[in-house]
Parts: structure tokens; sequence; C-alpha cells
């Protein structure tokens, strides 16, 4: 069992998942898969976005207020529903950054800066600053897998070059990867349970890891699950993971949609601003030769060069930011049904045991093994474990998605207004151009 598993909930008076989660529907296509998960202790709906339909109906006055006005609900939402959200009772703060490439005869990598302060007894130091390279983070994540089977456990970036990234040592694919694994591990650190494993401690102030043990140890514990598992068909998944697997299902579908067409309005951006440069290059050759025009036709050209600026602009924060969250959603959709998977596994097992117990009891009337209790006991541990850690990835999930919708209205409106202010400034040329040439005439 895991230690500070949050045992009892179905008797803790908590409202059952099925309560929480409501079937899709057929007809629903706005970018939230399904309905939000009220996690509140007031009861209390949260204030997010529910279905598309905005909170208030009168909109703010600019994108940076409603900017401030989401941050603050995020604020005391996050102060309400979690307790380490809040920095004041949270004790281990790790930050990644500081990326360095690194160049011998055999390969070339690149390391991490992965800083730690802390005030736990478990660390003997309060401060530890170590260097980590993507492997290491990989045999963190297998290690955190292995010894904590009952919880989720963050997904880290692709190991191989992601899609439209050439070059894995650029500028660019460095830093999405070191913001990757810098939330990855934030995400660790937060975490009630997964924060206090031993491997999280090794990995942020050991020197070197010994991580050889940890891969051993992980292929004989598969290969036991497989084969106690292995031989039984589950009879059915209780209700409330029925509904997190449809929920999955239909959230990995809509965000592949988004993705997809994402991707397609990058390429035409791509090659909208590429037409476009061509285009204020026309206007610049033109005004070389026609004196009485050159200023409005220069000014033409600089108002398509400001538009290709604002649209690079609004293309690279998509597929900086908004893409990379689409992904990693995906790949934590994929760790959450690793572990419905495991649970299921558990319950088999549970179920082929009493099955077999049942048989020898009515034949030579023998107690209950101790076996069947605790694999009963593993069985309500993965229960509990899964649903507190569904309802914090929920949480985590409306605040991701609120955030990176209001980036992605910010960032558009900042795209039209500098368009929309280079195009004015041309009126304003040109209605001076023709003042000037009205006076000449009149002169």
């Amino acid at each position: 069992m895991s230690v500070g598993a949050p045992r009892g909930l179905a008797s803790s008076g908590q409202k059952p998942i099925t309560e929480i989660l409501h079937p899709l529907s057929a007809a629903e296509e706005t970018l939230s898969p399904g309905p939000d998960v009220t996690v509140s202790g007031g009861g209390e709906k949260d204030s997010g976005l529910t279905n598309g339909t905005p909170v208030e109906t009168s909109s703010p006055a600019s994108a940076s207020l409603l900017f401030n006005r989401l941050q603050l609900e995020d604020d005391l939402d996050g102060d309400a529903r979690d307790p380490y959200a809040s920095t004041e009772t949270r004790d281990l703060f790790v930050t990644v950054d500081d990326p360095k490439k690194h160049v011998s005869t055999m390969e070339t990598y690149i390391t991490y800066r992965v800083s730690t302060k802390t005030t736990r007894i478990e660390f003997d130091l309060p401060e530890y600053c170590v260097r980590r390279r993507y492997q290491d983070f990989d045999w963190l994540r297998i290690k955190l897998e292995d010894s904590q089977p009952t919880h989720l456990i963050p997904p880290l970036p692709e190991k191989f070059v992601m899609k439209g990234v050439v070059d894995r040592f650029s500028e660019e694919f460095v830093e999405t990867r070191m913001k990757a694994l810098d939330k990855f591990l934030k995400r660790v650190a937060d975490h009630p349970v997964l924060s206090f494993n031993p491997h999280l401690n090794a990995f942020l102030s050991a020197k070197d890891l010994n991580k050889r043990q940890g891969l051993a140890l992980l292929t004989k514990v598969g290969e036991s699950v497989k084969h106690v598992a292995g031989g039984y068909k589950l009879r059915a998944r209780p209700p409330e993971f029925c509904a997190m697997g449809e929920y999955l299902d239909t959230f990995t579908q809509k965000l592949g949609t988004i993705d997809r067409i994402a991707q397609r309005i990058l390429k035409e951006q791509s090659e909208y601003v590429t037409e476009l440069r061509e285009y204020g290059t026309v206007y610049s050759s033109w005004a070389a030769s026609e004196e009485e025009l050159r200023r409005p036709l220069e000014g033409v050209a600089g108002c398509v060069t400001t538009c290709c600026g604002a649209l690079e602009d609004l293309s690279e924060n998509m597929s900086q930011d908004f893409l990379p969250v689409l992904r990693e959603y995906v790949l934590y959709i994929e760790s959450m049904k690793n572990v419905l998977r495991k649970r299921d596994q558990s319950q088999a097992e549970y179920e082929g045991r009493l099955e077999a117990a049942i048989l020898r009891k009515q034949e030579d009337r023998t107690p209950m093994p101790v076996e069947v209790e605790k694999c009963q006991d593993k069985v309500e541990c993965f229960n509990a474990d899964l649903k507190a850690d569904w309802e914090r990835w929920q949480r985590n999930k409306r605040q991701d998605f609120k955030q990176l919708l209001t980036g992605i209205a910010d960032k558009n409106i900042n795209h039209y207004e500098k368009c929309q202010a280079a195009w004015e400034s041309l009126i304003t040329l040109l209605q001076e151009k023709q003042t000037e040439d009205k006076t000449s005439e009149t002169n």
C-alpha cells in the first residue's frame, strides 16, 4: 500500500466519480472533452470555462484585463481546492534550467541544471544543484512507475525528435524540452505521495545515479504481474472507472483533431508569410521607380512587413506553447490508461484468487487465505489512489487549458492590433499625401 494513500474514499462521504462524471454528448464539439469535474470543499461549481460558456456576459475592456482576471480566479480556485498549490504549504521546490551541450568522442548530449530547495528532513541539505540529462529523467519516471504503481506518473516529453523539428540540438528544441522536463519535475514534486519517493530524493541530490538496479527490478516486477493476471479475464470494470476510460478516449479524439487542424494552420501561415514577403518586395521595388508614389508604396511595403512579423510571432506561439501542451496531455492520457490497466490487472488477480479460494472452501471447508485479503486490500488501494490522482489531474487540466486559451486569445488580439495599427498609419500617410497634392495644385 502506498504511503499516504487516500484510503476509504467511498466511506468518507465523498461523491463517487459516477456522480461527478456525466455522459459526453455526441453533439458536444467544444474544446472541453467532457464536463468539468468539480472538486471543492464547499461543493461550489468551479468558475472555469464550462462547455465554451463565458463566465460573465460582459467582456473586459482589454486582453490584459481578461488575463489578469482569469489569473486571479486561478489563484483563488487553486488555494481553495488544492492545498499543494499554495507556496506557503509546500516544502519542496525544484527548477530545471540552464541547458548545456556536451560533445565527446562517443556521443553528444544535453544536460540540464536541476536546482532544489527544501526544508524536509529526508534531505541532508536545504539546497542542491545537480546536472541531469534526458535519460536520467527517464530513469526517474521508470522508478516511480515501479515503486508507485497505483499512482498516475506525469509524462515526459518524447525521447525522439518532435514532429517538425529536424535538429534535436537546436535552440528551439532544447528550450521546448527543458520546459517540459521542468513541468514534469514540478508535478512530481507537488504530488503528496510521489514527492516523498526515495528515488526522487536520489535524483535531486545524488551526484551519480545507480540506474541499472532499477531497470532490472522493473523487469522482474513486470513479468510477475503479467504472470499473475495473464490467465484470468476481468469480469467487469466498475462503472466509475468505465466512465474514466470513455472520457479519456473522447478526450484523445478531440485533442487529435485539434492538433491536426493546428498543424495545417501552421503550414498555411508559413506559406502565407512567404507569399506576403514577396508581395511587400514588389511594392518596395515599385517605389524605386515611381517618385510621386514613393511614399504611399513604401508605406504599403512597411505595412506588409509589420503584418509578416506579427504573423510569425503568432505562429511561433502556437508551435512553442500551444502544440506542446496538446502533446503533453496526449501522453498524460496514455499514462492514465496505463494505470487503469494496472488496476484491472489487480482486480483480475483478486477475482481469480477469490474464486479459487471459494472452490477450495466448498470442498474441504478451509478458511479464506490471507493472500485473498491482501489482494482485496491492493484493489482498494488502487481505487482510492487512482480516484485521488484523477481529481488532481482534472484540476491541473482545467488550469492548464484556461491559461492556454487565455494566451491564445491574448496573442491573437496582439496580432490583429499590430496589423490594424500598421494599416491605419498608412491611411494617415495617404491623407497627408492627398493634402499635399491639393496644396501643390492650388499653388
